[in-house]
């Protein structure tokens, strides 16, 4: 199990939340954040500090916000425009800092006003 970060993090990727993660697993794209979900430890730190609310347990994640679930995934686990191969685990999002990139259904969004 894991925590995802749904749609109203899209275009306002506040970072509360990265600076509460003890475990440096939120990745910054270019329009949203990633939870990692092999490195959370389901600590749930982040989940309060999110000003916007996208952050879920994933059993409590709304059925609307249920794409974002498999597309947190697949941000770790594909090729994105940009990269030459799937980011994979790379133990920390901090060394990386921001990777400029989003999965489809992010990119795919019309800029949400914030």
């Amino acid at each position: 199990m894991t925590y995802v970060i749904g749609q109203p993090c899209v275009d306002v990727m506040d970072r509360a939340c990265v600076d509460e993660c003890p475990v440096d697993c939120i990745y910054e794209g270019g329009r949203s954040l990633y939870i990692h979900p092999d490195e959370c430890v389901d600590c749930g730190a982040c989940e309060p500090v999110c000003p916007v609310e996208a952050i879920y347990y994933e059993d409590d994640l709304p059925a609307e916000l249920a794409p974002y679930l498999a597309d947190n995934d697949l941000f770790f686990s594909a090729t994105l425009d940009g990269r030459d191969a799937p980011l994979g685990s790379p133990g920390g999002a901090t060394k990386l800092g921001p990777l400029g990139v989003d999965t489809p259904l992010v990119a795919g969004l019309p800029p949400q006003a914030s």
